[in-house]
C-alpha cells in the first residue's frame, strides 16, 4: 500500500447511506458497531456518540432524526466523520469524559475496552455526567472483554438498565439515568524512569498505550539510537516516552501521533522543546518537512484488531520524509514482518538488536 492509498478516504455503502472510511480508521465491519446500530431506538432530541470511530452508529443515530454530536480522539477516524456528515451534526476531538453536563437525552458507547477498565470506566462516567435526567444509555460491547462488568458500573452510576439483545459473545445494554452523576475524579497520573543517569518524569492520561512504563520495545530502541541524531520525526510517539529522552541532544523534535489523549500527554511531557501535531501518521506535515532521523514503534491494532496496514503507512512515510542519507529507526514485536517492507524502498537495512523485540535500521541512500 502506497501512502497515497493510505491517506485516500474512499465512500463505503451502509443502511440508509454511505460512510467514509480508510485504513486506520476503527468502526467498519465491526460486528459490535453493527449490533449497537441495529437495537438502537430514538429517545428525546439530543444525542451523543462517545466511541464513533467512522461513524456507523453516529450514522443510525442521525437517520433516528436526533441532533447528534460525535466525540472522537484518532484523527484518522475523525477525518472519516468529518468528510461523511460535513455541516449534518456535531463532529469534536475531545476526551470522553469531558462531556458538558445534562445535555443530551441520549448516549451510545461501543465499549473501548482495549484502551484498559480506567478508560472504560471514565467514559461511563463522561456518558453519565452528559445525560439530563431520565436520559438514556446504549452500550455494546462483548463478555469477553469485560461487559458484564462495565454492565453493573454502568448501573451504579445511572439506575435501571437492562439487556437489549446479544449475537455470539457481543451484548447491547440500555440503561436510564436515575441518579445524580459525581464529579470527575483526577485522572492525570505520572512515573519516573532513570535513562542513563537521567531522572526522568512522565505524565499520562488514561488509555494510552504503555502508560505507566516504558515498554521493553521502545527501551530497546532508545539503546540503539545515535548521540547526536539531529533533527528527529517521532511518527505515532505516544505520550513521548522515545522523545523525551532525546530532546537534549536532537537539533529538533517533532512528534506526531493519531490518539489525542496521547498528544496531549505528550505535549505535557515534552513542552516547548518539541513540536506535537495529532496527526494521522504524517497527514499533518507540509509537503516540505523533512528530517535527519526517523524513530518509530508502530501500533499494529486498530480497535484490538491486528493490522499492520497503519505500521506500513508509517515505513512509506519514513521513506518520504527523510533527507538523504538519513535513517529510520523502527522496532516491533519480533514475530511481525516488517523487513520485506523496508528492504522494498530503503537502500540498506539492518538488525541492530533482537530481544523480547527486534531493532531495525533502513538508511535512505
Amino acid at each position: 500500500m502506497t501512502l497515497e492509498e493510505y491517506h485516500t478516504l474512499r465512500q463505503t455503502p451502509v443502511p440508509g447511506g454511505h460512510l467514509y472510511t480508510k485504513p486506520g480508521a476503527r468502526g467498519l465491519a465491526d460486528p459490535a458497531y453493527e449490533l449497537l446500530a441495529r437495537y438502537l431506538e430514538p429517545h428525546g432530541e439530543d444525542a451523543l456518540d462517545l466511541n464513533p470511530g467512522v461513524g456507523l452508529v453516529t450514522h443510525a443515530l442521525h437517520r433516528l432524526g436526533l441532533a447528534v454530536q460525535a466525540i472522537e480522539t484518532s484523527r484518522a477516524s475523525l477525518r472519516c466523520l468529518e468528510a461523511s456528515f460535513g455541516n449534518l451534526l456535531r463532529v469534536t476531538r475531545g476526551l470522553p469524559w469531558e462531556t458538558e453536563p445534562a445535555s443530551v437525552d441520549l448516549v451510545a458507547m461501543v465499549l473501548p475496552a482495549n484502551r484498559g477498565t480506567q478508560y472504560v470506566e471514565l467514559s461511563l462516567l463522561g456518558a453519565a455526567r452528559a445525560l439530563r435526567p431520565g436520559g438514556r444509555l446504549w452500550i455494546a460491547g462483548s463478555k469477553d472483554k469485560g461487559f458484564e462488568h462495565y454492565f453493573k458500573r454502568a448501573q451504579e452510576l445511572l439506575g435501571f438498565g437492562l439487556l437489549a439483545g446479544r449475537a455470539g459473545p457481543l451484548r447491547v445494554a440500555v440503561l436510564e439515568k436515575e441518579k445524580p452523576t459525581g464529579e470527575l475524579p483526577e485522572v492525570w497520573q505520572s512515573f519516573v524512569w532513570n535513562f542513563r543517569g537521567e531522572t526522568l518524569r512522565f505524565a499520562y492520561l488514561p488509555g494510552v498505550f504503555s502508560g505507566g512504563h516504558i515498554d521493553p520495545g521502545s527501551a530497546l530502541l532508545l539503546q540503539e539510537l545515535p548521540a547526536a541524531p539531529g533533527h528527529v520525526l517521532d511518527i505515532g510517539g505516544g505520550y513521548g516516552a522515545l522523545s523525551r529522552p532525546l530532546q537534549a541532544r536532537a537539533q529538533s523534535l517533532t512528534l506526531l501521533e493519531d490518539d489525542w489523549p496521547s498528544v496531549l500527554s505528550a505535549r505535557r511531557n515534552l513542552g516547548e522543546g518539541a513540536v506535537v501535531l495529532h496527526s494521522d501518521v504524517d497527514e499533518a506535515l507540509t509537503p516540505s518537512h523533512t528530517f535527519t532521523t526517523i524513530i518509530a514503534n508502530p501500533p499494529f491494532h486498530v480497535g484490538g484488531l491486528v493490522v499492520l496496514e497503519t505500521a506500513a503507512a508509517f515505513v512509506e512515510a519514513a521513506y518520504a520524509r527523510l533527507e538523504r542519507g538519513g535513517n529510520f529507526y523502527l522496532v516491533a514485536n519480533r514475530f511481525l514482518p516488517y523487513e520485506p517492507l523496508l528492504e522494498a524502498r530503503f537502500a540498506t537495512v539492518r538488525t541492530l538488536a533482537v530481544d523480547s523485540h527486534k531493532v531495525l535500521l533502513a538508511h535512505k541512500g
